[in-house]
């Protein structure tokens, strides 16, 4: 396996699994950093709950919206594929709005230079159809729409402004491969120097990276070499998102609830902290903690967020996960699997890197955009032939919705 893929796996790991709770004590969730007055302190957290970290207990929902009142941003933190957590942003931004309409919402899935599909929607200019299609949703932003819909769909009818906060992702790689100092002086000007220095913060992310699995050939090579990349890249996001967040809410001064991966909120040391030694202005932190099935609760440290919502395990998310990718080449029409899936339910499949995307179900697609629109139609149970051109012969891939608990079953 190459670096180059490792670190993908990394930063996909990174972003989704950080927040489950395990069978032992996870030391993700109880590191001793963050906030001096909490760091060396714990809470027990069970599902359908909320904790205050200043109070050390759990409060009402209506009590943390009104705590909120003076903050000018709040961060939301999430698993991209969890609709749990994404009900719990809606309702977050629903008794937000009702208590102050100055509200804006900022988002980790798009570029700012995808915003002004999102001024169209906010307006309600665009249906949701349209809006998938002018927004390049499922270019920018492979996870399923319906996760994110009750929040687009409150937004819209409120007319509460969406900002993108993201960065175009080749220059994140850029910085990823070869440092923040080899980008080109536009490219600077996208995506300010990240401070990479911040020690609480490397212990945060290099904790989260030696408790991944590597194969055998990595464990005693390149694994640092790995890490800094990974920083790298993370810091970067980080960084560009928090600067995007405080220019777009000096627009208009209203207050914001950012949205993104929980990894980038963590004990109040990724955007959140970046964002605020830059403006000092007030902000609260929501981080949602999944209890497995059959705990009653989980131990985690005070200093995780200023407020820790206990949810329960799902069995599986409601939206199957593809796990392809596809690439574009110039003077061929048709797509291309862009590597050999690694996630989802493609990842047991016979696709290869390299195969060529004849049809699906006998259709025929030149747009990215386009087949994962169609691929996102389908649900658990449900099949899809993929025709393939590879090594110059044709050949059939059926692909299954198939169900996690059922492979593991089958295995």
């Amino acid at each position: 396996m190459t670096i180059k893929k490792i670190t993908a796996i990394s930063i996909f790991l990174l972003t989704f699994s950080i927040l489950y709770g395990q069978e032992k004590e996870d030391k993700i969730l109880l590191l001793k950093i963050g906030d001096k007055k909490l760091k060396d302190k714990t809470i027990n957290v069970s599902a359908g709950k909320i904790y205050s970290a200043r109070e050390g207990s759990h409060i009402s929902f209506q009590k943390m919206i009104k705590e909120m009142k003076e903050s000018e941003f709040i961060y939301v933190g999430e698993t991209h594929n969890s609709l749990p957590m994404h009900d719990i942003q809606s309702k977050i931004i629903q008794a937000l709005y009702e208590q102050d309409r100055n509200l804006s919402i900022g988002l980790e899935m798009f570029p700012v230079s995808f915003q002004e599909a999102l001024n169209k929607w906010s307006m309600a200019i665009l249906s949701q159809d349209e809006f998938i299609r002018e927004s390049r949703w499922y270019v920018n932003w492979n996870f399923n729409f319906g996760f994110y819909e009750k929040i687009f769909n409150l937004a819209k009818n409120n007319k509460i402004p969406l900002y993108a906060l993201n960065a175009p992702r080749s220059i994140i790689r850029k910085i990823r491969m070869k440092g923040w100092d080899k980008l080109s002086e536009d490219e600077k000007i996208a995506v300010p120097k990240p401070d990479v220095s911040h020690e609480e913060h490397r212990i945060l992310i290099r904790t989260i990276f030696e408790s991944m699995e590597f194969p055998h050939q990595m464990k005693n090579g390149d694994l640092d070499m790995v890490f800094e990349g990974l920083y790298r890249a993370q810091s970067a996001w980080d960084e560009v998102m928090a600067f995007n967040a405080l220019q777009s809410r000096g627009r208009e001064g209203r207050k914001m609830v950012v949205l993104v991966g929980s990894g980038h909120l963590l004990y109040n040391l990724g955007i959140n902290r970046r964002a605020y030694e830059k403006n000092r202005l007030p902000l609260k932190t929501v981080i949602c903690v999944v209890i497995p099935e059959g705990k009653k609760s989980i131990k985690v440290a005070r200093s995780l967020a200023d407020y820790v919502w206990g949810i329960n395990e799902e069995k599986m998310p409601i939206f199957p996960s593809i796990g392809l990718s596809f690439k574009k080449f110039d003077r061929l029409d048709n797509l291309v699997i862009e590597r050999k899936p690694i996630d989802g339910i493609s990842k047991n499949a016979n696709f290869e890197k390299g195969d060529v995307v004849l049809s699906v179900d006998g259709k025929s697609f030149y747009d990215i955009n386009e087949l994962r629109i169609y691929l996102a139609e389908f649900n658990w149970e449900d099949e899809v032939k993929f025709c393939l051109l590879r090594n110059a012969q044709q050949l059939e891939v059926l692909l299954k919705f198939q169900p996690p608990e059922k492979k593991e079953k089958g295995s």
